[in-house]
């Protein structure tokens, strides 16, 4: 009888990584955007109204602010080209939100400058409050493209996987055909056919093996196209 087949044990799972050492996705960083805008108008409003550490925390919000945006304006040049399109029509067209974010910046940009100096920012705040639903509405329009284009990456890679699944399991079912027709010219071989004959049995725990992780694969796969 030949030897069974050893089990290969899994590997140990990685050890998840702390949200505040991972980086934020394009739609993450997009989202927080109107987070940070609503946060460093209402800093900026007390530190007119004379609280000085308000004034600090509030550059620092509008520096996070444009860090994450120039992050943003910097995917124009790594996603594909359709991608790219779609997001050079969302912040650069005719009714691109590019302005509206570039006009709420150098608004907060003069209005936190001018408090630090001591002058008059009445009409500056005023602008700034006004365009308030003018710009969540240019953010809420960034999210839903990167969102738009997260979800169509997702479902291109998921084609892709889906495609090599099927390609494996097709692979271990010949594997098996392989196997069966081996064993049955090991028997024919008696003797002579021994060695052979383990080898095609490890073909077949291997094939088997193989087959059962597509088929979870394949499991996985209908859930995720069953729930998409």
């Amino acid at each position: 009888m030949p030897s069974p087949v050893a089990v290969r044990s899994q590997p140990a799972a990685r050890p998840p990584v702390a949200a505040s050492t991972a980086p934020l996705s394009d739609l993450n960083l997009a989202a927080r955007q109107r987070m940070l805008s609503q946060r460093v108008v209402m800093q900026t409003l007390l530190a007119a109204a004379g609280d000085t550490r308000q004034l600090e925390a509030a550059r620092a919000t509008f520096t996070l602010f444009c860090d994450s945006e120039a992050k943003l304006l910097a995917t124009l040049t790594h996603y594909d080209d359709a991608s790219v399109r779609q997001l050079r029509a969302v912040y650069e067209g005719p009714q691109g939100i590019g302005v509206t974010i570039e006009t709420f910046m150098d608004r907060m940009r003069r209005a936190l400058d001018t408090i630090e100096r001591g002058g008059p920012v009445q009409t500056l705040l005023a602008d700034i409050v006004n365009s308030t639903d003018e710009v969540l509405s240019a953010l809420n329009q960034a999210t839903s493209t990167f969102d738009a284009i997260s979800k169509a990456q997702s479902d291109h890679l998921f084609k892709q996987l889906s495609g090599i699944v099927s390609d494996i399991h097709t692979i271990a079912r010949e594997a098996k055909i392989v196997s069966f027709n081996a064993q049955v010219i090991a028997a024919r071989a008696g003797d002579q056919g021994r060695e052979f004959a383990v080898v095609a049995n490890v073909l077949s725990g291997i094939s088997t093996e193989i087959d059962g992780l597509t088929q979870k694969a394949i499991h996985l796969a209908d859930r995720k196209s069953q729930h998409a």
